[in-house]
């Protein structure tokens, strides 16, 4: 699929009537304008055409879905109906994403990795809002209260998982679809916990924010396989964060590149 059939077929459910389309060709990115809340919001068209060719429509229409989601969030803000600290979580992202919002508010972050950053939000059910200097003021609350409260309802959180094994390396996965499977990193108990049952290297993965890969690699087969793993659930995410992995070693995530054929190499190397 090309950008521009792409862009069509977002318009047939996504009337003109009520958003304004700019695309830009050398990004490839489409900045969707809702016309009646005069909100703006870019969309990658990458991920979503890798995603096409393995989804087909379900691909667009989960695309569809996220951008109503969040104009109805950015709708409810403007009514003043999200302001509940009871639903604040973290949120994973690259470092590449921005630190401000449109309206450029500084958001509430955390360095976490050198790859990821962390990201506070107000959770509305089916989406949530970034949280900015302007919602910290509405919330009646300090930034550290944010982040501990985020870290308490992150908690709270289911962390079932399911089990792959391949090539005698077994996988964890986190996949609850609740807008979290990422945060989980951020969940240094749950962490420990996985550590005890590592029997070779522990590995954490965030591809995409709605999983979560913790590996227990007991060969050298076993990073080639995560390689090739996490890159897939990369390029098919539709909020993307990092292909790299992380070894998880006395507390703490050091990223690491994956060379191909059994090798590995520490990034600060």
């Amino acid at each position: 699929m090309k950008p521009l059939e792409l862009i069509a077929r977002l318009k047939t459910a996504l009337p003109e009537e009520t958003y304004h389309y700019s695309y830009n060709r050398e990004t490839n990115i489409l900045k969707l304008t809702h016309i009646s809340l005069n909100r703006k919001l870019d969309l990658s068209l990458g991920p979503v055409i890798a995603k096409y060719g393995k989804k087909n429509q379900v691909a667009i229409d989960e695309v569809v879905y996220m951008i109503r989601e969040t104009f109805e969030a950015m709708e409810a803000e403007a009514k003043q109906e999200i302001f509940d600290k009871k639903s604040i979580f973290p949120i994973i992202r690259s470092t590449s994403f921005a630190k401000e919002s449109k309206q450029k508010i500084p958001f509430i972050t955390k360095e976490h990795t050198a790859e990821t950053r962390v990201y506070y939000a107000l959770d509305l059910g089916t989406t949530y809002r970034l949280i900015d200097d302007d919602i910290l003021q509405k919330l009646n609350m300090s930034e550290q209260e944010v982040k501990e409260s985020a870290l308490f309802q992150l908690r709270k959180l289911p962390t079932t998982f399911k089990i792959d094994e391949v090539a005698g390396n077994q996988f964890y996965f986190f996949n609850a679809n609740d807008g979290y499977d990422a945060s989980r990193i951020l969940n240094d108990k749950l962490l420990q916990e996985m550590k005890a049952k590592i029997q070779g290297e522990m590995t954490v993965s965030v591809p995409h924010q709605d999983v979560l890969i913790i590996g227990d690699i007991r060969n050298d087969q076993g990073y080639d396989i995560l390689a090739q793993m996490t890159m897939h659930f990369f390029t098919v995410g539709i909020v993307p964060i990092t292909s790299l992995s992380f070894l998880y070693e006395e507390g703490e995530l050091e990223p690491i590149f994956i060379l191909g054929k059994n090798a590995i190499q520490k990034e600060n190397n």
